[in-house]
């Protein structure tokens, strides 16, 4: 299992968004990031400097989210979606993409679910429930 360090996150989408804006050769993971980093202009100049990406500390708090972590929350949903893990992740993702007319928009809700699983697992102690994820990403794919 592949567990990188914040340094080695962070230097990875700074070099994607390098590479993507210079035309350099990249990895297929590279390409998907940096599409997704292309998709959040209010966060390119995080990702231009990567010694100032290292270094900053990112708080909870209101208006700035820590856009690493949000990037890596978009490739998870994309990696689930191409292996469909938890079964079933793909069809209710697809289906909230064509009821909100935008994979980004959706990937954004789909997000809550995936941190609401994360959050009740280590509460309770517990495995991740996928199942419970899935429902939660249907919920929503299936309300207006």
């Amino acid at each position: 299992m592949f567990a990188p360090t914040q340094e080695e996150v962070r230097r990875f989408f700074c070099s994607a968004w390098a590479k993507s804006r210079a035309g350099q050769p990249m990895e297929a993971i590279e390409t998907l990031a940096a599409g997704w980093i292309a998709e959040h202009p209010e966060w390119h100049a995080d990702f231009a400097d990567a010694e100032a990406a290292v270094a900053r500390v990112y708080t909870d708090g209101p208006g700035r989210a820590n856009p690493f972590l949000h990037l890596s929350m978009h490739l998870s949903i994309s990696e689930q979606c191409s292996i469909d893990q938890p079964p079933g992740i793909r069809q209710a993702v697809e289906l909230l993409a064509r009821r909100r007319d935008s994979l980004h928009d959706a990937h954004h809700e789909v997000m809550d679910c995936l941190g609401q699983m994360l959050q009740d697992a280590q509460r309770h102690g517990r495995a991740p429930d996928g199942e419970a994820y899935i429902a939660c990403v249907q919920r929503r794919a299936t309300r207006d």
